[in-house]
């Protein structure tokens, strides 16, 4: 009886955007969350910095704790070889090769044997009350959520 261990194993998807603090961020916690039984997901950013505390408040919000995710560079994964990587913003994409495709290729940086590109709006440049940026993290944590679903949930 022979299986196929490759079939078994969850796939790897890495979210990229520049900072690694907010869209990369959600985008980890939303995949692991809904579909964390068929994906492992990771998160990095060009820059790495912090994790946006309203991206950590607005998805406790619908019931999924990222308070214990940091903000990662690429070359933290340049031993791994992901299924997909996918850029969240378009300064990402437009820093690319942070994800090579070409899975021979000594590189520091990660590689992937899928890069897709979802542009979101940067929620962490919204101006005005609290409550207004909440609002504009909630509107990017849904888009996010729902392009998730349509993408992974196949």
């Amino acid at each position: 009886m022979t299986s196929n261990k490759r079939s078994n194993e969850k796939k790897k998807v890495l979210f990229l955007c520049t900072h690694n603090s907010a869209r990369s961020q959600m985008a980890e916690g939303l995949l692991r969350a809904i579909y964390g039984d068929r994906y492992e997901a990771y998160s990095a950013g060009v820059k790495a910095t912090n994790v946006n505390p309203h991206a950590v408040q607005v998805m406790k919000e619908i019931g999924i704790d990222i308070s214990g995710q940091y903000s990662k560079t690429p070359k933290e994964f340049q031993d791994t070889i992901f299924d997909m990587a996918v850029t969240v913003c378009d300064r990402a994409k437009v820093s690319c090769p942070i994800c090579s495709t070409n899975l021979e290729l000594p590189t520091e940086a990660p590689k992937a044997r899928e890069v897709i590109h979802k542009s979101f709006e940067d929620p962490a440049a919204a101006v005005g009350s609290e409550e207004e940026q909440l609002k504009v993290f909630r509107q990017i944590r849904d888009e996010i959520k729902d392009w998730i679903s349509r993408t992974f949930g196949k």
